[in-house]
């Protein structure tokens, strides 16, 4: 694909480019090394790369797939192919954390928002074309993903990154040893230093995990019966990532009048004309019982943010964002998982690498030449990033920051 380059383009890229000139040196270092930048969020990446300011960029759904279809990059792994080799098949993905204050003072309510999400992941996975336009109707209005000159059919890139992602609730002993596996690798990261620094993996769970909100709203839904919870009081507040991961949030508030008939439990938009609702109405068994606030954030540790200082309560967000906020005092839980897997590490189209070995000795040449690869990655502490430094050490990289 053939891309100019408008003005302002080439002045942030002189501009980025003087930015990173600490990290090109003209002795190679003793180990080979791997610039990561962080960029904010997912969304400014496909630009990055396609005006050359990074060598690549790791990122969640559609993000990955956004590079193939615009011709400006190719997909080097998806997140279940990084090494250690197996380490990361089926691996947890985004969940859904709540405040532990709210639990204990309104648990019902909890167990309504749970069902809400529950009923919406089954709708996402029982109709993914559906659910697919529905993503790229709350992201880009079914329009295209425009990144300067660079435009891609938003519906054509969700239906060919839903295929990535297993959307998935239930919060088994698999899916948190799952969980479990990333605090040892946020440890061996050097990122954990509070109460999951120096525990068992027994007192981890404990730490990390209440699931009962989970298994009271199953129950609800095969009972075919939600509990009308007591009406809050306060303005409530949901952090989400605009991602394909959080679908079920954005089908449930779409399809709110489907869940609400056919349930009895919506999230039902205060403005429906809206193409991303910001206020929502919890509706159970036709009663108004809360008003929520869809808070959209860039990547993982802002979400976890919100709910620290309680301006959101719920958090569809990274595991690992979530077990670092906790780990530092965060008064928040983990209730059940959203999604496995759904990432994906992607390359410049002109990259002498296909798959990670090549990209493994594209980066050590690069390193050896004193021209270290750049790799743009979301917020420090993302999933993303945690996967990227963890494959990076385990091929023999070290990780420079930029």
């Amino acid at each position: 694909m053939q891309l100019s380059r408008p003005l302002a383009a080439a002045i942030l890229c002189c501009a980025v480019l003087l930015a990173l000139a600490g990290c090109i040196t003209s002795n190679p270092p003793s180990t080979p090394e791997v610039g990561i930048l962080y960029s904010k969020g997912t969304g400014p990446m496909p630009m990055l790369l396609a005006t050359d300011q990074v060598d690549g960029y790791i990122a969640w759904q559609p993000f990955v797939e956004v590079a193939p279809l615009a011709g400006i990059g190719k997909v080097i792994a998806y997140s279940a192919d990084l090494p250690p080799a197996g380490e990361w098949e089926n691996h947890p993905c985004c969940i859904f954390a709540v405040r532990s204050d709210l639990m204990a003072e309104n648990p019902d309510l909890v167990n309504a928002v749970a069902a809400a999400t529950i009923l919406a992941t089954d709708y996402t996975t029982q109709h993914p074309d559906e659910s697919a336009e529905i993503v790229a109707d709350w992201l880009a209005g079914k329009g295209n993903f425009t990144y300067g000159n660079i435009s891609v059919s938003s519906v054509e890139v969700l239906k060919q990154a839903f295929p990535t992602v297993k959307f998935v609730n239930e919060p088994t002993e698999a899916w948190m040893d799952g969980q479990v596996e990333f605090v040892h690798a946020l440890r061996d990261l050097n990122t954990l230093t509070g109460s999951l620094a120096n525990t068992s993996d027994t007192e981890v769970k404990a730490i990390l995990f209440d699931t009962k909100p989970y298994y009271d709203a199953k129950a609800m839904i095969d009972a075919g019966q939600i509990t009308t919870p007591p009406k809050e009081t306060k303005k409530l507040g949901i952090g989400y990532l605009m991602s394909d991961h959080d679908a079920a949030l954005f089908v449930a508030v779409k399809n709110w009048q489907y869940f609400n008939d056919t349930y009895g439990v919506a999230l039902k938009p205060q403005d429906p004309t809206k193409t991303r609702p910001d206020m929502v109405d919890l509706i159970v068994n036709g009663e108004k019982v809360a008003e929520i606030a869809l808070i959209p954030g860039d990547a993982g540790p802002q979400l976890m943010q919100l709910t620290a200082t309680d301006a959101a309560q719920f958090a569809y967000v990274g595991n690992p964002p979530a077990i670092a906020a906790i780990d530092k005092g965060t008064p928040v839980k983990i209730v059940m998982a959203l999604n496995l897997e759904g990432s994906g590490l992607v390359a410049a189209e002109n990259a002498p690498a296909s798959d990670w070995p090549t990209f493994v000795q594209w980066a050590k040449d690069r390193s050896a030449a004193g021209k270290p690869l750049v790799i743009a990655a979301p917020g420090k502490g993302s999933i993303q990033d945690v996967m990227l430094r963890y494959a990076l050490k385990d091929s023999g990289l070290s990780v420079r920051e930029v």
